[in-house]
Order: structure tokens, then sequence, then C-alpha cells
């Protein structure tokens, strides 16, 4: 593997984790009642996980032109820190919803 195709990797799982951190800032956020922050703070984890997205397309771009990346246990890490954090998010988007639902109903 090359270095740049390790510092590729580094920021992958950087840009993945932020993702995963602001995404559970806005669970929190939405479990003490604060959707504003919830809404900030998932805003801010589309957009870490959108550029750990975008350069792992480029990657995937690359492979298909043929000029790939060897396969190491970093790059395994990477793709799997990325497919985690942006099932998490997903996750925690439906369930930011429903301590909206169910604050809405305690409102009543």
């Amino acid at each position: 593997m090359t270095p740049d195709q390790e510092t590729f990797c580094l920021e992958l799982i950087t840009h993945a984790g932020l993702g995963r951190s602001e995404a559970y800032a806005a669970l929190r956020a939405a479990k003490a009642g604060d959707f504003d922050a919830a809404a900030a703070h998932l805003a801010e984890a589309e957009r870490a996980l959108g550029q750990a997205h975008a350069a792992q397309t480029k990657l995937l771009a690359g492979e298909a032109q043929g000029v790939g990346m060897t396969p190491s246990l970093l790059l395994v890490h990477a793709q799997d820190q990325l497919m985690t954090a942006i099932a998490e998010r997903t996750l925690i988007a439906e369930l930011i919803e429903l301590y909206r639902r169910l604050e809405a109903s305690h409102a009543c």
C-alpha cells in the first residue's frame, strides 16, 4: 500500500468517525428534547459521511478504470467504519423521529 493509499484510508476512517460521533450527538440532543441541536448535529453527520462517501466513490471509479488499490486490512477497516457509520446514522435519524413523536404526544 502506498503512502497516498494509507492517507486515503485514514481520511475515510476520520470522516466516518466524525459522522458517527455527530449522529450520536444528535441522538443525545433529541433525548434531551433539543431537536434544533439534534438537526444541526445530524446535518454535520451528513456532511462528514458525504465526504467519506465521495472519497469512496472516487476509489470505486478508479477501480472501474483499472486503477485499483491492493486490498489491505486498513482498507477493509476503512470500508467497515464507513458502512457502520452510515447504518448508525440512518437508525439514529429514525430514533430522533420517535423522540420527536413522543414529545409531541406528551405535549397534548
